[in-house]
């Protein structure tokens, strides 16, 4: 608990320090799978999902940013057995805390850690009751356009550092992790504060 508390914190602190920001609503699609692990005779294939929420951009001078954000995530993968297809999909709450440094004319790159709360599941009857772990630990990098018009579209890759799968079985290995490929547009607001 006192963990979730140092969020809001640090965020306050960084808003204190910041002398710009920007407030911003995003939306797009995932195409996730998992990485790593033994799956054996499994196949594994992406698996499309969306994710979307919002964030506040902390600008630190002309061209670095802090941003925050805090996202709904709908990401798995598709396992094949012996000519049987179905989805493993969880949902999680994702907060990336991102690093951005913004080029001259709109262009963005960013990177930074993120922390996943596991929301729910949707895997199929009669195999894993709780498949995934409820934490999901990744690091997130990342490229964009941001317009002086507040419209933007941006593309992340989100690779996990904390196994996902919470169960054992002799099917395959749990050791696995998410790998997530975002695309995504957004909007912001405050924009007269973009240097």
């Amino acid at each position: 608990m006192k963990k979730l508390l140092l969020i809001p914190a640090i965020l306050f602190s960084l808003g204190l320090f910041a002398q710009k920001f920007q407030l911003g609503l995003k939306a797009g699609a995932n195409v996730s799978n998992f990485s790593g692990g033994d799956f054996g005779n499994i196949d594994k294939k992406a698996l499309v999902g969306f994710h979307g929420g919002g964030f506040v951009s902390f600008l630190l001078g002309d061209n670095f940013a802090i941003q925050p954000e805090v996202l709904f995530s709908s990401q798995g993968a598709k396992l094949k057995n012996a000519g049987n297809e179905e989805n493993f999909k969880v949902s999680y709450l994702n907060i990336p805390i991102l690093a951005k440094y913004r080029f001259n004319g709109g262009f963005y790159l960013e990177a930074g850690p993120q922390i996943g709360f596991k929301v729910g599941e949707n895997v199929p009857n009669n195999t894993i009751n709780n498949f995934a772990k409820d934490l999901d630990l990744s690091l997130d990098a990342g490229l964009g356009f941001h317009s002086q018009s507040g419209f933007g579209i941006g593309g992340r890759y989100t690779a996990g550092l904390s196994k996902v799968g919470d169960f054992n079985t002799s099917a395959f290995n749990p050791d696995f992790k998410n790998g997530v490929v975002q695309l995504f547009v957004f909007v912001t607001l405050f924009n007269n504060n973009r240097d």
